[in-house]
């Protein structure tokens, strides 16, 4: 019922097992970086959120308008460079996840190779035997198309004579024993 076989092959199963590892080490690499990543936008956001209510709390109890603007001042200098640092990690993030990335692929690139040579060595194998016996399928049911009388033991010709000297020397019922006679009357008009 179905074009392919329903098991499955050793050849599939160490390839799906190699993509699997494969894909479950990328994954893995690719979530450690995403975490870091997170972690240090955290970080961030609790620094800058934490300067921001220092500068906040000194604006507040500035009483002259030249200290509000000192205070703003002092806390711009530390926020860039605070900026800076973290475009520094991120960066630094983004390489160490391209690196890992690039050792997971190395680490997996032969096993997967070799596990896919293998499955295209077996389904070839199996295509050209079932190609070989779909052919003999073929030719067999064109030669039984172009001799449809034709038995498999010889038993056609056999069946033909005998069928034919079985009939004129057993007459059906009606028919009279006299071969090639016939059942006509002499002297009769044949109509």
């Amino acid at each position: 019922m179905y074009p392919f076989p329903q098991s499955v092959t050793p050849a599939i199963r160490s390839h799906m097992d190699a993509q699997t590892a494969f894909l479950n080490d990328m994954s893995k690499s690719l979530f450690q970086s995403f975490q870091q990543a997170c972690e240090l936008n955290i970080r961030l956001v609790q620094t800058l959120m934490e300067e921001g209510t220092l500068a906040g709390k000194q604006v507040l109890s500035a009483d002259r308008q030249s200290e509000v603007f000192a205070a703003a001042a002092v806390r711009a200098q530390p926020t860039s460079e605070k900026l800076r640092a973290y475009q520094q990690h991120i960066a630094r993030l983004a390489a160490d996840a391209q690196a890992e990335l690039a050792r997971v692929t190395e680490q997996h690139v032969q096993n997967t190779s070799r596990t896919a040579r293998a499955l295209v060595d077996e389904v070839a194998r199996t295509n050209a035997e079932e190609t070989e016996r779909n052919i003999r399928t073929q030719q067999e049911a064109l030669r039984s198309a172009v001799d449809p009388f034709a038995r498999a033991n010889g038993a056609a010709e056999a069946a033909m004579r005998g069928d034919g000297e079985q009939q004129r020397s057993h007459p059906a019922p009606g028919q009279t024993a006299d071969k090639g006679q016939g059942s006509r009357m002499t002297g009769s008009p044949a109509h």
